[in-house]
């Protein structure tokens, strides 16, 4: 992996076929009252949604990509009035959603530290770190909640989660950025404790990886597919971002078992076996290889073009399965592809996303829940702000 210049000092990511066991089984139900918003943030009136100008023709338009990445290249008007309002609604809703011991959660599946580190990292993409903004306690909490379902072994997963790597790569890479851009934070036992629990928890994927060079449900080598794999490689990525040491063959095993994920028509299969492509894995394949130093290369351009082809927002149910989960993927991949790609594609997703978030300020999620539909477009929509260095090429 190549080095990432970490732009700001402010502030340092299920499964596509089984996306009932990403999140793992309910935990005990958690209390969940209902704080008072920080009132710095206040609920801001529903502006008149925007619309995306036609972005279906340029890519039917015979299509070149930059590869330049879209940190340092920033497309015209990403930032919006409307945008602004809807994240500032959409945090304050996320924020009333915290259980009092930090964990965020729907009923159906209580407790989850995925679910969480998707929050904080919510939290986090508006430049809130532990302690620090307006939703700073907010990220503090769901910190102390990870760190609390860190095992001696390096898993972080909670007592009766069902597909435990889905959890342990999103907190992984929730605490890495937390460390890459505090270290801790001034609490020298508490920075202590978050280096102890990235130094096992990447210890541990580096250890599971199977034969084929992936990963799977459970933390042990077994068998692998896309979708738990790229949770790993983002906490990875992360991690070397941090000053981490990541093996490089774990990296390089990642790239060739990813590459060999990749069907003829540019998408990708679930796992090595035959299979057909979906767009959802498809963005997180292409994502893998962007985030293991991967920038430009023929497999990329090809998923690029089954994305445009495939996966054009405008173009997907919005409520298919896993759709909150392909868009957070395909954002990323857009990114990091910058150009055309990312201006393209980031007008498009950010009209869809503001015209279906509810007034409330939540974005439903019929499969895993409204916190987890609301954490993934919330990340997707200020992507723009650039402070996660998780997202930066």
């Amino acid at each position: 992996m190549n080095d990432c210049k970490f732009l700001r000092a402010a502030v340092a990511f299920a499964a596509l076929a089984v996306m009932p066991l990403v999140m793992g089984r309910p935990d005990e139900p958690a209390p969940k009252p209902e704080p008072t918003p920080p009132a710095s943030a206040p609920e801001t009136p529903t502006p008149t949604p925007e619309v995306a100008p036609n972005p279906v023709d340029k890519f039917d338009m015979p299509f070149m990509d930059e590869h330049k990445s879209a940190q340092n290249a920033p497309t015209e008007g990403e930032m919006t009035p409307q945008l602004d309002a809807a994240t500032s609604r959409g945090l304050a809703w996320l924020a009333r959603k915290q259980s009092p011991d930090g964990s965020f959660g729907d009923d159906r599946w209580g407790r989850s530290v995925a679910i969480t580190a998707l929050a904080a990292i919510s939290f986090m993409a508006d430049g809130n770190l532990p302690g620090r903004g307006p939703y700073g306690d907010n990220v503090d909490r769901a910190l102390k909640h990870v760190l609390d379902n860190c095992t001696e072994s390096g898993l972080i997963a909670g007592d009766t989660a069902a597909a435990p790597m889905y959890g342990h790569g999103f907190a992984t890479l929730f605490l890495c950025e937390v460390y890459g851009m505090t270290g801790g934070g001034p609490d020298a036992a508490q920075a202590s404790r978050l280096h102890n629990a990235v130094l096992r928890a990447v210890r541990l994927i580096a250890s599971t990886q199977n034969d084929e060079g992936g990963w799977r449900y459970n933390p042990i080598p077994n068998d692998a597919d896309v979708s738990v794999t790229i949770c790993q490689i983002m906490a990875l990525r992360s991690a070397r971002n941090a000053g981490l040491d990541v093996p490089k063959q774990t990296i390089d095993r990642a790239v060739d078992y990813i590459r060999r994920c990749q069907n003829d028509d540019g998408g990708f299969k679930y796992q090595l076996t035959p299979g057909p492509s979906a767009w959802p894995r498809s963005a997180a394949g292409i994502a893998s290889l962007y985030y293991s130093g991967v920038y430009e290369d023929a497999q990329i351009d090809k998923g690029l073009r089954y994305l445009r082809e495939n996966a054009m927002p405008g173009r997907v149910d919005r409520s298919s399965p896993h759709y909150f989960y392909g868009h957070y993927y395909a954002a990323q991949a857009m990114y990091l592809a910058g150009g055309t790609n990312w201006s393209t594609w980031w007008t498009g997703v950010r009209a869809e996303l503001l015209g279906s978030q509810q007034p409330e300020g939540f974005w439903q999620d019929p499969g895993v829940g409204d916190v987890y539909g609301t954490a993934m477009a919330l990340i997707v929509l200020q992507m723009p702000k650039r402070y996660l260095p998780i997202f930066q090429k």
